[in-house]
């Protein structure tokens, strides 16, 4: 029997155990709900693990595999859609909700052209009366090529020329123009390289491919260093920071690029590896590695569970407060600890990391780390806040097939969404007393036991993360939810999309510092075409956006204070 002929079945029944008035028999029923509940589980992940098996042979045969294909919007039911955007828009809808202005009031005027009426049809008591206004937004792409005539002068007695200079910003065949526009097709459009070969020919154009290939990776130290400038101020304008990753493509190979975001910017690095150590390297702008062995980084061992005998080692092996290098520390594990595992020597090297990291001077240290639950991101900064968004995917992905089951995932979703909200309310009013409010009330919603054995484990589960999802109650700036930094990685995904990869390191560089002032520029609301011209051209009139990030902070700091 299939899963849906099983909830079929129960949807037929009409069985309220709490009415049975033998609480023997309504214990006993609601034992083999949840075993039902338990085996059609079993049965749907056996189903996936077999199609999954299925199109694996298929592909050794080289045959298709069987179509990934979506559900209808609000057709069916069960894991079809897990996400929560709805919930979480709608709580979020009145601390989002802006003033419009009109779109005529923005559009800037470029020339007024009269629109005459034929003065035959006029009766001869027609009388002028002025003008009606309508404003019609048009774009006109033409060419721009420019002959330079560089005068040549001729010095007989130096045996020497005198050249004039092009303009900066015209180097070689192309002007800033194109190389701009390249970068906002690439980046902003999401366009791939042929089509941005082609959009340009149709426009009588006259470039290769490699040529915008050559645009897009060459020459691009002012963009590297915008980059920096923006992480190292992002860094600075808030005590919290969103991280995520997504997949990436390298010459071939799996790599991962990391987004690390707040409210004034979005900055990308895409790097081989997502373990604890690669995390710590991008808080830290990849400087060299340092360890430190203190008070924090005993703590870090033991809670990574690493056996007290190789604690001891340890302790009494490196010099306590001393920062050692990558190499050094290696050295000592090997020279002390020979027989070490490859995890518990990972452990140790990413615990007296961290305790480097956490006494950092002269770079900024992430206070609170808001992101999902992945063990990478544990400990790393000095506080973690979880996002509710993901927390409540895992409700979502519950199936049961007892009806009773699904009035109580809905009824109690209900509640997980409306204490959500009171969340994001008290973010707008904090205080001392709605915190402890909230506090308590956590406590006690989940405590709720449902009878639903699975839902009742999720919500203990959730229990367990109450530090970290009321982080909020204690830095009341930081978000729910990790959504910010969620749409930074969708924004790399549509490029991979396009792109599929990138086939030199390079070219990687180049992708993770391009897309980093493209999502900075749109969360500053600054016209990227213009930023990327303005450094593209060498004139670099318009403020920097670390320097827009630095006076938004100062700004949102004074107004909060």
């Amino acid at each position: 029997m299939k899963v849906p002929d099983i909830k079929a079945v129960f949807e037929k029944l009409d069985i309220d155990v709490n009415r049975l008035g033998d609480e023997n028999i309504s214990r006993a029923i609601m034992l083999l709900y949840n075993l039902v509940e338990d085996l059609s589980t079993t049965i749907r992940e056996l189903q996936q693990e077999n199609q999954r098996l299925r199109d694996e042979i298929s592909i050794l045969k080289g045959e298709q595999p069987k179509p990934n294909i979506r559900p209808s919007k609000g057709g069916g039911s069960g894991q079809g859609n897990i996400s929560s955007e709805a919930e979480r828009k709608d709580a979020d809808q009145r601390s989002r909700r802006a003033a419009r202005g009109s779109k005529i009031e923005k559009v800037q005027i470029d020339r007024t052209e009269i629109c005459r009426v034929d003065r035959s049809i006029l009766p001869e008591d027609a009388e002028f009366k002025g003008y009606d206004s309508v404003i019609v937004q048009d774009v006109k792409i033409e060419t721009d090529n420019i002959e330079f005539r560089k005068e040549v002068f001729y010095s007989p007695s130096q045996k020497k020329s005198y050249r004039g200079q092009l303009p900066a910003g015209y180097e070689g065949e192309f002007g800033p123009n194109v190389k701009a526009l390249t970068i906002i097709l690439k980046y902003v459009c999401n366009t791939s390289e042929p089509k941005i070969l082609e959009f340009f020919t149709n426009f009588n154009i006259f470039i290769s491919g490699a040529s915008i290939s050559r645009m897009l990776t060459k020459d691009m130290e002012v963009f590297h260093q915008e980059k920096e400038d923006i992480y190292r101020a992002g860094l600075e304008s808030t005590r919290y920071q969103q991280i995520d990753d997504t997949g990436a493509r390298v010459n071939g190979k799996n790599c991962h690029t990391h987004v690390v975001c707040n409210e004034f910017y979005t900055a990308y690095f895409t790097r081989e590896h997502k373990d604890r150590l690669t995390i710590i390297d991008i808080l830290r702008n990849f400087q060299d590695r340092r360890f430190c062995f203190n008070e924090e980084a005993r703590e870090l061992l033991e809670q990574l569970k690493v056996p007290k005998k190789i604690i001891r080692v340890v302790s009494t092996t490196c010099t306590k407060d001393h920062e050692y290098r990558q190499g050094e520390i290696e050295a000592l594990i090997k020279e002390h600890l020979p027989s070490i595992g490859q995890l518990h020597q990972s452990r140790i090297l990413e615990a007296l990391a961290i305790a480097s990291y956490h006494q950092e001077v002269g770079y900024p240290v992430v206070e609170v780390l808001v992101c999902d639950d992945a063990p990478q991101f544990k400990l790393v900064a000095l506080w973690l806040a979880l996002c509710w968004v993901h927390d409540g995917r895992h409700y979502k992905k519950l199936s049961p097939v007892v009806p009773d089951h699904i009035e109580k995932v809905a009824e109690f979703l209900g509640m997980y969404w409306a204490y959500y909200k009171r969340l994001v309310e008290f973010k707008q009013q904090a205080s001392q007393e709605s915190a402890q409010k909230l506090a308590e009330d956590f406590d006690t919603l989940f405590s709720t036991t449902t009878g639903y054995a699975q839902l009742d484990e999720r919500i203990a589960k959730t229990k367990e993360k109450k530090e970290h999802l009321l982080m909020v109650l204690k830095y009341p700036e930081i978000p729910v939810h990790n959504n910010a930094s969620e749409l930074g990685a969708r924004a790399q995904a549509r490029v991979r999309d396009v792109s599929l990869q990138n086939k030199t390191e390079e070219g990687t560089k180049a992708h993770d510092s391009a897309l980093t002032i493209v999502q900075t520029a749109k969360k500053l609301t600054a016209n990227a075409y213009r930023y990327i011209f303005d450094r593209v051209s060498k004139r670099f009139l318009l403020p920097s956006l670390a320097q827009i990030i630095r006076e938004k902070s100062l700004r949102r700091n004074y107004d909060c204070g």
